[in-house]
């Protein structure tokens, strides 16, 4: 009989280089699994058809996956301009065909149009819950559910090749952004319907210029190669200002007491004990200049 495998408690992130066509949940408990970690979660879903950075996170660093959640992310993504589809990428049937007319100064054009701050209708394929169900849930079974409006921006799109009928583009944008939609969204535009036949994600802010792993590469390291390229649980959320707490002040912080604390603008901080810089958790600086405990780690 074999082994049986013991999970652990492991803390740290590893940055994934989702592959195409498995789940980000699959790929997650795939790496998981390698680890032989207790809890892991990931921050942010890829759609089966993409492929690109998708950060791990293991025991306490879960606790912060919400902030990698509304980080800024970047995908390069190839459109198909004449053909709509019904998941808006690949993986659906196609329900209309038109006419490529446009040239390549009209899309470029176009796609200036996008940049910008703008509200978004999610696709009915999408992995957003309705009634703690994904909308492709309702979508399979042919059922209309309402789809919230969000506002999302664009920060850039650059075109960076254009062979008709396939437009390559890199596009800079905030959390909740459905590139399927944006590409949807442009080919109606134009006049001619489009769809995603490629996605990738490079890059979500905190993680500049760190590099990413595909599963292979994992697959083949050792227990020790593993642990090594454990980024620290903080790893992501570097952007957010920092509060260093005293001994005294930091047991009673660990607690989930609040501390006075007159320094600094209001908003949200990470928190240390100054004498070991270790994490204790994420806190909010209110009016009241009371340091209240949001995410906690913890010290066991």
């Amino acid at each position: 009989m074999a082994n049986k495998r013991t999970f652990v408690n492991i803390n740290g992130i590893v940055l994934l280089d989702k592959p195409q066509d498995i789940s980000s949940n699959k790929a997650l408990q795939t790496v998981r699994f390698l680890y032989s970690a207790k809890k892991a979660g990931h921050t942010g879903a890829l759609d089966p058809l993409a492929t690109g950075l998708l950060p791990i996170c293991f025991g306490e660093a879960t606790k912060f996956s919400q902030f990698l959640l509304d980080a800024d992310k970047t995908y390069q993504v190839t459109a198909k301009l004449g053909e709509r589809t019904t998941t808006s990428d690949s993986e659906g049937e196609v329900v209309e065909t038109r006419d490529v007319t446009c040239d390549e100064m009209q899309i470029r054009q176009m796609v200036e149009n996008f940049i910008g701050v703008q509200d978004q209708q999610p696709s009915i394929y999408s992995a957003l819950k309705y009634q703690g169900k994904p909308l492709y849930f309702y979508a399979r079974q042919g059922i209309d559910v309402p789809r919230p409006i969000r506002q999302i921006e664009i920060f850039s799109i650059t075109v960076d090749e254009i062979a008709l009928p396939n437009v390559k583009m890199t596009v800079h944008c905030s959390k909740g952004t459905y590139i399927r939609t944006l590409v949807d969204d442009l080919g109606e535009k134009l006049g001619c319907g489009a769809h995603v036949i490629q996605l990738r994600r490079t890059q979500v802010t905190g993680f500049d210029g760190l590099p990413m792993f595909d599963l292979p590469t994992l697959q083949a390291m050792s227990e020790a190669e593993l642990a090594d390229k454990l980024l620290p649980m903080d790893a992501g959320i570097q952007h957010i200002p920092v509060i260093q707490l005293t001994d005294e002040l930091a047991d009673r912080f660990s607690n989930g007491q609040r501390i006075k604390w007159l320094e600094g603008d209001l908003g949200t901080y990470r928190v240390y004990r100054e004498s070991t810089n270790s994490m204790l958790g994420v806190a909010e600086l209110e009016e009241n200049r009371n340091l209240q405990p949001k995410r906690l780690v913890s010290q066991n």
